[in-house]
């Protein structure tokens, strides 16, 4: 998996904000907190390069020495790896296998919240990647 390394910023109590060094025009923000910065900053890599050619990602040592980056640090904003991946648009049937119990309770779940198994299980594990 491929990560890119964003340049988090917030002044005052306002949202946070991410830029991506190296994958120049996108950016994301997160208005309710921190813990939703890093799911939006990958749907915001994943949008911004669906259907491109994906450009070099950087160390993190590489990114905090550039000097724009380095001139933001010293204002306050820290680094983020956000993972990046593609998803290709077609679906693949796999064979999983776990406790029936547990199996169980993924499919009431997934029947509350009006998915179908794939989608609830397809959901989390982009959740997990995502962090």
């Amino acid at each position: 998996m491929r990560y890119y390394i964003g340049v988090v910023h917030q002044e005052g109590d306002s949202a946070f904000g991410i830029h991506f060094p190296d994958v120049p025009g996108c950016f994301s923000a997160a208005a309710d907190g921190l813990d939703d910065l890093l799911p939006n900053a990958s749907e915001a890599l994943a949008l911004h390069l669906e259907d491109e050619p994906l450009p070099s990602a950087r160390t993190m040592d590489a990114v905090r020495s550039d000097e724009d980056v380095a001139q933001d640090l010293e204002g306050g904003a820290f680094l983020l790896a956000v993972p990046f991946f593609r998803l290709s648009g077609r679906t693949t049937k796999a064979n999983i296998t776990m406790d029936a119990g547990l199996l169980t309770a993924v499919d009431q779940t997934a029947k509350a919240r009006g998915l179908t198994r794939s989608a609830f299980l397809a959901d989390l594990a982009r959740r997990e990647i995502v962090g």
